[in-house]
């Protein structure tokens, strides 16, 4: 009797002990009650997903200015400082709009100075020799006799030995770019001025180094073996002629202003004609001419 109250007791303790295990093992198992996340709120959702990026900062612009200061030193005939401050922008600047004002500001400057009595280091006070005439001395400083006459007051070319003459050496070389359609002439290798220009249609200009052989006013246009004078609207030269040395090849003016810009000529370099006429004053012959695409 009593041993089977025994096996009875240790059967109930048995199983009691079971069960409690199986109950533990099953919350092990489970582990903490899964919570369902709160839905984001409105200004959770508007929030940027990176915190803390920077917006795109607006472009800055470009400071203007030196160049209105370079501008206040033309305006007061200051043209030598207005030149060297136009020359120093031009070199560091990067922006595309204000180079090009700074170019044109500097183009200006650069042929007052070169056409006037405007005092510059490159100037040289020449006095007349026996014999010398305009030719002689344009010749000598690599310039033009209208150059010289334009700087000194002179309507005539007759001079008198021991006249005192300003006179400006001159190392000017162009550059024309087929593809800007752009003629830039540089000084010593400086920049000088930049014009707008029209080249050959089906890129006719020929590509190369070439030199200017001859200058002339109111041209007459050979075509076809036949002359046709200055003034005939057949003429397409416009007022000036500069010859290259490649034959029927040169730079001219045109009658009709909007073919500039564009590759419209029939091989040839034209400009308008008051841009070619300042060519035609300030680049003697022998100046080199460089064609590129």
């Amino acid at each position: 009797m009593k041993s089977s109250v025994k096996v009875a007791f240790l059967f109930i303790v048995v199983v009691a002990v079971a069960l409690l295990g199986y109950r533990l093992g099953l919350r092990q198992t489970a582990g903490p009650s899964a919570v369902a996340p709160a839905a984001p709120s409105d200004s959770a959702a508007a929030a940027p997903a990176k915190i803390g990026s920077l917006a795109t900062p607006a472009p800055s612009q470009p400071n203007r200015e030196p160049l209105e200061k370079a501008l206040a030193l033309r305006d007061a005939a200051k043209l030598a400082e207005a030149r060297e401050a136009l020359r120093e922008l031009l070199t560091h600047s990067n922006d595309a709009q204000l180079v090009t004002d700074t170019q044109k500001a500097l183009g200006d400057v650069n042929m007052q100075l070169l056409l006037t009595p405007a005092p510059a280091p490159e100037k040289v006070d020449y006095v007349v020799q026996p014999g010398d005439s305009l030719g002689r001395i344009a010749k000598m400083h690599n310039t033009n006799i209208e150059v010289i006459q334009k700087v000194n007051g002179l309507r005539e070319t007759i001079i008198q030995p021991a006249q005192r003459l300003r006179v400006t050496p001159t190392k000017f070389a162009v550059a024309v770019s087929k593809s800007q359609n752009t003629l830039l002439v540089t000084d010593d290798g400086k920049f000088f001025k930049l014009y707008h220009c029209g080249t050959g249609q089906y890129s006719t200009t020929p590509v190369g180094t070439f030199k200017i052989t001859d200058r002339i006013a109111n041209p007459p246009w050979w075509k076809d073996g036949q002359t046709i004078p200055f003034g005939s609207k057949e003429n397409v030269l416009g007022k000036y002629w500069l010859a290259l040395d490649i034959p029927h090849y040169g730079i001219h003016g045109t009658w009709e202003p909007e073919t500039i810009g564009r590759q419209s000529s029939q091989g040839c370099i034209r400009l308008i004609n008051e841009d070619v006429e300042e060519l035609f004053i300030i680049l003697p012959a022998g100046t080199p001419v460089q064609v590129t695409e």
